[in-house]
């Protein structure tokens, strides 16, 4: 047996070595596409395990997830920060192995995956990244961004429809350096493919505008290695490589859904172990492997170092350009506050445009940022002005067509982000955030910076009715950890959230109205804090406290009150995550516990007000869908009135007077 074949065949023991020992995984995958991974990363991938972060290093992700076992067995035998004590520890708690890649925990893992399709997503992210970068600073004989990004998924991925979305964008964008590895082998957890999925696979990524190209048996290195030569050399579209594998390959389960998710079991195990003639210890790798892969691994080294100097010579001869890609890939952000404070925001106006007018001033002193929406930058005012469109002929534009393709718009974002040197922002209409929740909850758990400018934000749209107002978005956005959700009240609100998004590690979303709204004196920077008094009396009775265009409201009533001698205290809540990681001190400066009198309005679901308002407060919120109808006719009709948040507030005093 070649040590080649041998490698293999350590990747598919070790992976079910720890999927056992675990009791838990997915064995399938990871010995059917053990010949896939071990070729990738002997014969055509470039990396740097001493250096997993290199710059010009290839991309791999892998999309299917569950085949975590496969990834960690790669990165072990070529040299990266995972030990065999690691491969034990497969799924344990705290381990560098979880179940599922995760960025940030393991060395090599470009992504958190496990979500079918969410990576090949997040790949052709990382290619339209490279093709971007390529644009500015690559020069004849100077190839300073040039690399592939891989993606190996399998027949679950091309199920999801994100799949669709993701791989028709990267067809008419022709990003002819993404190279899709498809682990063919027909079953998933319920069986056989073929009751779900019989569509013809290689017509579909024809007509999208892929290159596509056959291996009939996987366990052939030579012929993964001519076509993944072959899709290198193909750079005017991607490249799809349908590989046809068996799950399970070599095991008594193999070919059937009980080795997809599931330990084959001790004695599956010892058999798998015979057909392989494999007579070593647990977690043994035979020394020629060993020997064999980290030689690899150590020859691989030049590429880096090459490229290292290869950049020298370029930073002499073109030291702006050299300069400007430090920034780019490793410089901080500007700081914006003294730049948007000259902004002026003196006239009622929707928060929509605001934010546009400050997305392009920041756009001015940060060229690395990129801005895409889903068919919508004309109403969500995203685009940056004389920042050109990305396509196949401009890979230098600024702004993105992704097309009405909300879900994959995330991931492709996510993808971007953690490619390294650009940053990204993503809009559409807020009610087609539920679309988008999955790579949402991606950038809140690997905790990417992307920002989402979600517009529209309320029964505000008016006369679209309720499929597109949306209710409980913001309560679903709100409830996923690490994700901060602003929804600003006015011009300067809406700068401090832009603020804390570009300085913040964490995805940062901004709910934005259609509508005019007005302008206050006291709003500003203090918004950073999440929630702050925004107009105050002294000695109030009760405390009125909104978000966004609500704000209007509980200032007229403010003045309703004032007329009845009550005192009315008004706090804005553009962040209540932001909010809840301030002091015990500062959120009493603005919420005492003394004033039990509460009103709480928010043109939308009223689950996260009850902690604010407290036993004596109103909510005023929304406990239904809207209806089709002129703005200011729908908040009348939904009781968001300066009057009624009147009659909430002299309630709320009496019930606390009671209460005393």
């Amino acid at each position: 047996m070649s040590v080649e074949a041998k490698s293999v065949n350590t990747i598919r023991i070790l992976s079910a070595e720890a999927i056992q020992k675990a009791n838990s995984g997915h064995p399938g995958m990871c010995m059917g596409a053990a010949p896939i991974g071990y070729e990738l990363f002997a014969e055509h991938l470039n990396f740097s395990y001493k250096n997993p972060k290199w710059d010009n290093r290839d991309r791999f992700v892998l999309s299917a997830g569950h085949g975590s076992m496969l990834l960690y067995s790669l990165l072990h035998l070529f040299g990266y920060n995972v030990s065999i004590e690691d491969i034990k520890n497969f799924r344990q708690l705290g381990s560098k192995t979880p179940g599922h890649p995760e960025y940030g925990k393991t060395d090599g893992v470009e992504t958190s995956t496990g979500p079918l399709g969410q990576g090949l997503g997040n790949a052709v992210g990382f290619a339209l990244a490279e093709a971007h970068l390529a644009a500015i600073f690559n020069k004849p004989g100077y190839p300073v961004v040039s690399h592939y990004t891989y993606v190996l998924c399998g027949d679950g991925c091309l199920e999801e429809g994100i799949s669709y979305e993701a791989c028709s964008f990267a067809g008419t964008q022709k990003l002819g350096k993404l190279i899709l590895l498809y682990d063919k082998n027909s079953v998933t957890i319920e069986g056989d493919i073929n009751t779900t999925f019989s569509e013809d696979t290689a017509t579909r990524f024809t007509a999208q505008g892929w290159q596509v190209l056959r291996v009939p048996d996987a366990n052939d290195l030579n012929a993964l290695s001519k076509a993944l030569t072959l899709a290198k050399s193909e750079l005017s579209r991607p490249t799809i490589i349908i590989c046809n594998t068996n799950i399970g390959y070599g095991s008594p389960l193999q070919d059937s859904a009980a080795v997809h998710g599931a330990p084959m079991g001790v004695e599956n195990l010892e058999k798998t172990k015979e057909f392989f003639e494999w007579n070593y210890a647990p977690f043994e790798v035979p020394e020629d492997v060993q020997k064999h892969c980290r030689e690899i691994a150590e020859a691989k080294l030049a590429a880096e170092k090459d490229w290292g100097e290869m950049f020298e010579k370029y930073r002499a001869a073109y030291p702006e350009l050299a300069q400007k890609y430090d920034d780019y890939m490793h410089g901080p952000d500007p700081d914006f506050r003294t730049l948007l404070q000259k902004l002026d925001f003196s006239k009622p106006e929707a928060t929509r445009s605001s934010g546009g007018k400050i997305l392009n001033e920041i756009a001015k002193v940060m060229p690395n940022l990129l801005s895409g929406s889903a068919d919508l930058a004309p109403s969500t005012k995203t685009e940056i002005k004389d920042g050109g469109y990305f396509s196949p002929d401009s890979r230098t534009g600024r702004n993105i067509h992704f097309g009405i393709r909300e879900h994959a718009m995330a991931a492709i974002c996510n993808g971007i982000q953690l490619h390294g040197g650009l940053r990204i922002v993503c809009s559409t209409f807020f009610s087609f955030s539920d679309y988008m929740k999955g790579g949402m909850r991606m950038s809140a758990l690997m905790n990417i910076p992307v920002i989402y400018v979600m517009t529209h934000d309320s029964i505000g749209v008016g006369e679209d009715g309720p499929t597109h107002q949306p209710v409980e978005q913001l309560i679903a956005l709100r409830s996923i950890p690490n994700l901060k959700v602003f929804r600003p009240c006015d011009g300067r609100e809406t700068a401090a959230a832009y603020i804390e998004a570009f300085t913040q590690s964490a995805p940062t979303v901004l709910v934005l109205s259609r509508q005019n709204l007005g302008q206050y004196p006291g709003s500003g920077l203090k918004a950073l804090a999440g929630g702050y008094v925004i107009s105050d009396v002294k000695k109030p009775q009760v405390i009125l406290i909104a978000t966004g265009s609500e704000m209007d409201i509980c200032m007229e009533a403010q003045k309703l009150l004032a007329e009845q001698n009550v005192r009315a205290r008004v706090v804005s809540m553009p962040c209540m995550e932001e909010f809840e990681r301030q002091t015990a001190e500062y959120k009493q400066s603005v919420l005492p516990r003394e004033i039990k009198a509460r009103v709480c309005v928010e043109a939308a679901s009223h689950f996260a007000w009850y902690k604010y308002a407290g036993d004596c407060g109103e909510v005023i919120c929304m406990k239904e869908f809207g209806v089709s109808g002129p703005a200011k006719q729908l908040f009348e009709h939904f009781g968001f009135t300066a009057q009624r948040v009147v009659e909430a507030a002299l309630n709320s005093i009496r019930i606390a007077k009671k209460g005393k």
